[in-house]
């Protein structure tokens, strides 16, 4: 949100790790911060993910992430007299139990559909200490989320690519938007793509993995990713787009060892 007075700042962290050498699964921890306006948003969850394989259709992910959600409000008002606003909150902040849980399905066609829901407690967090007891001027309720994405990879487009198209829907029931995606991979090395974002922007992607386009493809497994927002909402006079940055690392986990004994009686 480029030269916008007050705009959000968001930012997501991302661990997970296959777990089946141990137990059927992957595991996960993310980290979720938000700041908009006066408020400030802290999100920490475990996440696990079960694998179900479906004979001729693909594999199914059932998740579920739970975790603790701290919200907080720490406003600098500007009243119009010298008298402040009574009904206006003060800050707070408080912490709550957080959970998702969402489906994932990977066709064994190349197509891959999702649904899964966030915020699932729907808590309430109570500006207790607002200048007028038992006001809910300041009250903030968390509303679940509901998320809907798809998408399908054309293979070998030309001999050098593949063509990918996906679909986002997010929706609380009160608002709700569309992003709309198309890539272009190039050796699974680096893409370029636009997205078009219903009633907000317009999107340009660009990513690559700079070490493999250096050393080959048996280099380490970094993606580097920036997408540019171009603003078409009725903040276009005054924003100059928004920058997201990517970064994303693979680490293989090296197989486990053949352990083999040997008998002096067979050497």
């Amino acid at each position: 949100w480029d030269k916008v007075n007050g705009a959000p700042n968001s930012a997501l962290l991302n661990v997970e790790a296959n777990m089946s050498r141990w137990f059927p699964g992957g595991l996960g921890i993310s980290f979720y911060h938000d700041a908009i306006g006066f408020t400030r948003q802290n999100n920490v969850l475990l996440n696990y993910s079960y694998p179900l394989e479906l004979p001729g259709i693909g594999i199914l992910g059932i998740g579920v992430g739970v975790g603790i959600q701290n919200f907080g409000m720490n406003p600098t008002w500007q009243p119009p007299t010298t008298l402040n606003d009574p009904t206006l909150p003060t800050g707070y902040a408080a912490t709550k139990l957080d959970a998702n849980f969402g489906l994932y399905l990977k066709g064994d066609q190349g197509y891959y559909v999702g649904l899964s829901s966030t915020h699932l407690p729907a808590s309430i967090y109570e500006a207790q200490d607002s200048q007028v007891p038992g006001s809910t001027a300041g009250d903030f309720d968390m509303a679940r989320h509901y998320y809907l994405m798809g998408g399908y990879r054309y293979n070998d487009i030309h001999t050098d690519g593949d063509v990918e198209a996906n679909l986002l829907v997010r929706s609380d029931f009160i608002k709700t938007s569309m992003d709309i995606n198309l890539r272009y991979l190039w050796k699974d090395m680096a893409y370029g793509g636009l997205t078009y974002r219903t009633s907000d922007a317009v999107a340009i992607m660009l990513g690559a993995q700079p070490l493999k386009l250096m050393q080959g493809p048996g280099a380490p497994d970094l993606t580097v990713g920036y997408s540019y927002d171009i603003t078409i909402n009725k903040l276009s006079s005054i924003s100059r787009g928004s920058h997201e940055i990517l970064l994303k690392y693979c680490y293989y986990l090296p197989p486990i060892p053949i352990q083999k004994s040997k008998h002096p009686r067979w050497l």
